[in-house]
């Protein structure tokens, strides 16, 4: 009997979503499971670091890897994981772009430990009191991971061959992509294991747009209820649909939400946030820069709208040091 091809899921910085998304394969995780040789997922399984360090080079067949790279640890884990696995898949937004944990490149690392130990009227500890890269309880030295001052999509770090987008990626496009493997029926590599679309083709909602939109007004979903029959930017939300690939099915769509991009771009735009900004400008009504200024001060959160999950794979990447908002 041919034995199993390995396979490894790893998280890095994440909300763990994309682990719940291999749960929500349902009944189909039974074929990966009866397919392939689960050799990592720390999740779910107890596997340890020096089983994988043990593993020959090359002998896992695909390692799944999610989330950003902020830590040490995680540098150390996915770089062991590109000498162990024949295939890397940068799996969900915080891999493939940076994702939501990446707008604490907004900050360095000083900042970020200022406000969560020093200035947070919660703090009940010892002001300036900060993580340290090691400890000596009872006299043994512990090592700690250090924190990047920024975070990392996951090939700024490694060589990825494939892209599984999403936050989280759907279970369709999780099988498509085991499937694809399996059988060797692979694109080249590079490839984002999704349709080189924009969002908006697939939208339920892509005949109520006007064939010439005009803002007056931004509207946000916090503060109003959109029409669910209508487009989103017709109406006045942001949407990200014209920059974002498709292939999540629309749930936020569905859900009377306007999309928030975690698809990513499609192949031929590099920075999504750009891409969409440009769309964006070409549909404001006012003309003049102080309409425009007024129009505009209606996002409260201009980066953390427009590059929500892309901030580290943009042309901004972070902000400068010692840069002001």
């Amino acid at each position: 009997m041919a034995e199993k091809p390995k396979v490894a899921f790893y998280w890095c910085a994440s909300c763990g979503g994309c682990e719940e998304a291999v749960v929500d394969l349902e009944e189909q995780i039974l074929k990966v499971v009866d397919a392939v040789d689960i050799v990592l997922w720390p999740v779910a399984l107890d596997f340890k670091r020096r089983d994988i360090e043990a593993m020959p080079d090359q002998s896992i067949a695909v390692a799944f890897i999610n989330g950003g790279i902020r830590m040490s640890e995680q540098e150390e884990w996915v770089h062991m994981l590109r000498k162990k696995a024949r295939i890397v898949v940068a799996f969900g937004a915080c891999a493939h772009l940076g994702g939501i944990p990446g707008l604490a490149n907004l900050a360095d690392r000083r900042r970020i430990f200022d406000t969560v130990y020093r200035e947070v009227p919660t703090q009940e500890g010892q002001p300036g009191t900060f993580p340290q890269e090691s400890s000596e309880p009872d006299g043994n030295r512990l090592a700690l991971p250090a924190f990047w001052d920024e975070v990392k999509a996951l090939d700024q770090v490694i060589d990825v061959d494939y892209y599984l987008p999403g936050c989280a990626p759907p279970p369709k496009l999780i099988w498509g992509a085991i499937e694809a493997i399996l059988t060797g029926a692979l694109p080249p590599k590079g490839a984002v294991l999704s349709p080189n679309k924009a969002c908006c083709d697939d939208c339920p909602r892509k005949d109520s747009k006007p064939d010439k939109i005009e803002l007056t007004e931004i509207k946000r979903p916090a503060t109003h209820v959109a029409d669910p029959d209508l487009c989103f930017l017709a109406q006045g939300f942001v949407c990200l649909g014209p920059a974002t690939r498709s292939g999540c099915g629309n749930p936020c769509i569905e859900g009377n939400m306007p999309c928030r991009g975690c698809m990513g771009p499609m192949d031929d735009v590099f920075d999504q946030g750009a891409k969409f900004l440009s769309a964006f400008a070409s549909i404001l009504a006012p003309k003049t820069e102080a309409e425009i200024d007024r129009l505009l001060d209606q996002i409260p959160d201009p980066v953390g709208t427009f590059y929500r999950f892309s901030l580290p794979k943009s042309l901004l990447h972070r902000r400068r040091p010692g840069a002001t908002v």
